[in-house]
C-alpha cells in the first residue's frame, strides 16, 4: 500500500483561486511520485463529513494549505487520527493575519501546534520566526514552482481573438479583492494610450471582494480599452499569458511570490510588478522583470516595456531561466517529500 497524505485546502479545484492552483499543482506532482494523496475543500466539504472520511483513508500525515483558514481544523482533525501535521502558510497568513488582533490567536495557536511549518519564500520564513522565535526549529522553506494543466483541445476563442489585437495587451491575472489593488493601473496606463494605439488592459479572475469588483465595474464602465473576463479556467491562463504583452502585479503583499508572476515567467513573458518582498523573490529589477513603487513609476516602467519589443523579450528569457533554475517542480516536491520523510516514519 502507497503512503497516504491528507491535504486540507480553503479551496480547490474547479475554483482558480490561488489557494486551489497551489493545491491541484502539490497535489497533482505528489501523486506522480508514488504517494497516495487525497485533497479536502473546506469551502463545500463540513468538518464532519471530512473527519469521517479521514478515519477510513487512513493518513500517515495532514498537510494544510494555509494556517487561518484551514490549520485549526487540520490541528483537530490530525489529532484524532494521531497523525503530525504540516502547515503550509501563505502571505495573508503573515502579512496580514499574524499582525491582525482578532485573527493573530488563531494562526500562532495553529503555527505552534503543527509538527512542522512549510513557507513559499525566505522572507516568509524569517516573519514567522521573528513572530515566534520558538518554532524556528520546525520551520521549512519549499519555493513554488509553476505548471499548467493540458488546456482542452481545439482552438479557444479569446485567446485567438487577443492574438489578433491591433495593439498591446497588458494582463493584470489576480482575484479581484484590495489586496491585489486592481484600480492602481487603469489611470497610468489610460495616459499611456496616446502612445500605444489600441492598448488593452485585461483583467482575469474571479471577483473575491463584491465591493472592489463593483467598483472595478464602474470604473470600466467608461473605458472600452480595459475589460474584465471574470474567472478563467487555469487550463487556460497559459494561452491568455502568452497572447499578452506585459503581465501586471499590483499587489500590496505577496506569500513569497504569486503563481500568476511565477507562471508568467516560466513562459518568458515580461512582467511588471508592485516592489514588494514576494515579487522580489522572483522578479529581479532590470533583469529579470520591472519593478515599481507608485503609481507614476508604473507609468514610467510600462512604457518602457510597451514601446521596447526588445527589451520585453531579454526580460521574459532571463525570467524563464530564473524559473528553470531556481523553481523547478522537482525542487517543489523534493522539498515536501522531504518535509513528510522527517514527520513520519512511513516516508522512511
Amino acid at each position: 500500500m502507497s503512503v497516504r497524505v491528507a491535504l486540507l485546502t480553503p479551496f480547490a479545484s474547479p475554483s482558480v483561486r490561488g489557494n486551489a492552483i497551489t493545491a491541484e499543482r502539490i497535489a497533482r506532482g505528489l501523486r506522480q511520485r508514488g504517494i497516495e494523496l487525497r485533497v479536502w475543500d473546506l469551502s463545500v466539504v463540513p468538518e464532519p463529513a471530512i473527519e469521517h472520511q479521514l478515519v477510513q483513508f487512513r493518513p500517515a500525515l495532514v498537510h494544510a494549505l494555509h494556517a487561518f483558514r484551514t490549520g485549526p481544523v487540520a490541528l483537530r482533525l490530525a489529532r484524532r487520527a494521531d497523525v503530525p501535521v504540516l502547515v503550509t502558510v501563505t502571505g495573508t497568513d503573515v502579512n496580514h493575519d499574524l499582525g491582525d488582533p482578532d485573527s493573530a490567536p488563531v494562526v500562532r495557536r495553529v503555527l505552534e501546534g503543527a509538527a512542522a511549518i512549510s513557507a513559499f519564500d525566505e522572507s516568509i520564513a524569517t516573519a514567522i520566526v521573528t513572530a515566534l522565535p520558538d518554532v524556528a526549529g520546525r520551520v521549512v522553506v519549499i519555493p513554488q514552482s509553476a505548471s499548467f494543466e493540458p488546456a482542452p483541445g481545439g482552438p479557444w476563442p479569446p485567446a485567438a481573438a487577443l492574438q489578433r489585437a491591433p495593439g498591446p495587451i497588458v494582463l493584470f491575472p489576480a482575484g479581484i479583492r484590495e489586496l491585489k489593488r486592481p484600480l492602481l493601473p487603469i489611470e497610468p496606463l489610460e495616459s499611456l494610450r496616446p502612445e500605444f494605439p489600441g492598448l488593452e488592459l485585461l483583467y482575469v479572475g474571479p471577483v473575491l471582494d463584491v465591493a472592489v469588483g463593483e467598483a472595478l465595474a464602474e470604473a470600466l464602465a467608461s473605458r472600452p480599452w480595459a475589460r474584465h473576463l471574470g474567472a478563467v479556467p487555469h487550463a487556460r491562463m497559459r494561452a491568455l499569458m502568452e497572447a499578452s504583452d506585459v503581465v501586471l502585479n499590483c499587489s500590496i503583499s505577496e506569500g513569497g511570490m504569486a503563481n500568476s508572476v511565477l507562471e508568467a515567467l516560466s513562459l518568458g513573458r515580461a512582467v511588471l510588478a508592485a516592489d514588494i518582498p514576494g515579487n522580489r523573490s522572483l522578479v529581479e529589477d532590470g533583469v529579470s522583470g520591472l519593478l515599481f513603487g507608485s503609481a507614476s513609476e508604473l507609468a514610467l516602467k510600462a512604457r518602457r516595456l510597451l514601446g521596447d519589443p526588445d527589451l520585453r523579450l531579454r526580460l521574459g528569457q532571463a525570467g524563464r531561466e530564473r524559473v528553470a533554475a531556481r523553481f523547478g517542480a522537482d525542487r517543489e516536491l523534493d522539498g515536501y517529500v522531504a518535509a513528510y520523510t522527517r514527520l513520519s516514519p512511513d516516508f522512511s
